[in-house]
């Protein structure tokens, strides 16, 4: 009883407008559609498979990674809301037919939701869906998309960095500057590629060794093991791999100013992990911020502007709204995840009253 309980409970105290359960037992299909706002316009946000230990762990994860999209896509300017989705499973279960009957599901929420690709989504998985309804963005160039959206990313990213480092040091150069990235998928190779241009000292950390002897091969940086990440001192922390990494033991432990990466939901608990980041002086650029150059790319996909110049030109406005962000904190003397929660919120309330 008391697990319902909490279950009916993460439902009914959100404040999300839907919430679609999806299941084919023949298939071993669950999924679950969350859509947090569309007052900017129809959502957008990734699918993402993974075997969660419950149902109620999938549950939890895209209400948080939803509405996490309603408010990077406020403040990165598009008319667009906030959407995620999950698949709950074994990866052995997905097939074609198992992505086209989840696809169907989306097709019936009938453009209120747009799906990307996430985590072990693959680009396979996204023409299997593209089949079966519209309502997919995120497509390889050879099928009329913009294809891999982890360079816009890791481009704001980068500017999220140098935007912050003005903002503590009195000038945007990472020449010199202690960076540590956690994580190195495709958004973090390429941020590597962009520091190691402006002759940052970068050290990395992987749990693939393979990358990570790619990385180490290809640039000079030098690699870390999770365990040493506490005892080194650092201008910038850049989580690019799991969510939940600034929890309060190891906010405690960290030695760095600055906390800028590419993984979503990099705070533990948005209400009280920005406090203590603040109160140790670290300044934390939060990740629906700085990682919105993924959105923006297949935004312009759902638009039909498909213009790569276009797309790298609004994400380099995130130099500026991390700017605004760091000013608003300063001022008012707020975490920086609620300065920009206020910023993105507040543009959704004033298109929710015209």
């Amino acid at each position: 009883m008391q697990n319902n309980f909490n279950l009916s409970d993460k439902i009914f105290n959100q404040d999300h407008e839907q919430i679609v359960y999806c299941s084919d037992k023949d298939l071993g299909l669950k999924a679950i559609i969350g859509i947090h706002d569309t007052t900017l316009g129809p959502s957008i946000g990734g699918t993402r498979m993974w075997n969660y230990s419950t149902e109620q762990d999938g549950l939890k994860d895209v209400l948080r990674l939803s509405k996490a999209m309603s408010l990077k896509s406020s403040l990165a300017g598009l008319n667009a809301g906030g959407g995620k989705a999950v698949i709950i499973g074994d990866l052995k279960l997905k097939n074609q037919n198992f992505i086209k009957k989840y696809a169907s599901f989306i097709n019936d929420i009938n453009g209120k939701y747009w799906t990307a690709q996430d985590v072990n989504i693959s680009s396979q998985d996204m023409i299997w869906m593209k089949d079966v309804t519209p309502f997919v963005v995120g497509m390889p160039e050879d099928k009329g998309g913009l294809g891999d959206s982890s360079h816009p990313t890791a481009y704001g990213v980068y500017l999220g960095m140098k935007a912050a480092s003005k903002f503590v040091y009195g000038n945007d150069s990472l020449e010199g500057k202690k960076i540590a990235l956690q994580g190195i998928g495709k958004v973090g190779a390429k941020l590597i590629e962009y520091l190691a241009k402006e002759n940052a000292t970068i050290y990395v950390s992987d749990i693939n060794k393979e990358i990570l002897k790619n990385i180490t091969d290809k640039y000079k940086v030098r690699s870390f093991k999770n365990s040493e990440l506490y005892s080194m001192d650092l201008d910038i922390f850049s989580p690019c791999a799991l969510g939940g990494i600034l929890n309060s033991e190891s906010i405690k432990k960290l030695k760095c100013k600055i906390v800028a990466g590419a993984a979503n939901n990099q705070l533990e608990d948005d209400k009280t992990h920005d406090i203590e980041l603040k109160e140790k002086n670290i300044i934390y650029v939060p990740d629906f911020l700085i990682n919105a150059g993924g959105v923006i790319s297949v935004y312009h996909e759902q638009i039909q502007d498909l213009s790569k110049e276009k797309v790298f030109a609004m994400t380099e406005n995130i130099y500026s709204k991390v700017e605004d962000v760091l000013k608003l904190s300063s001022k008012n003397n707020i975490s920086t995840n609620v300065s920009a929660m206020k910023i993105a919120l507040d543009r959704i309330n004033r298109n929710r009253k015209k």
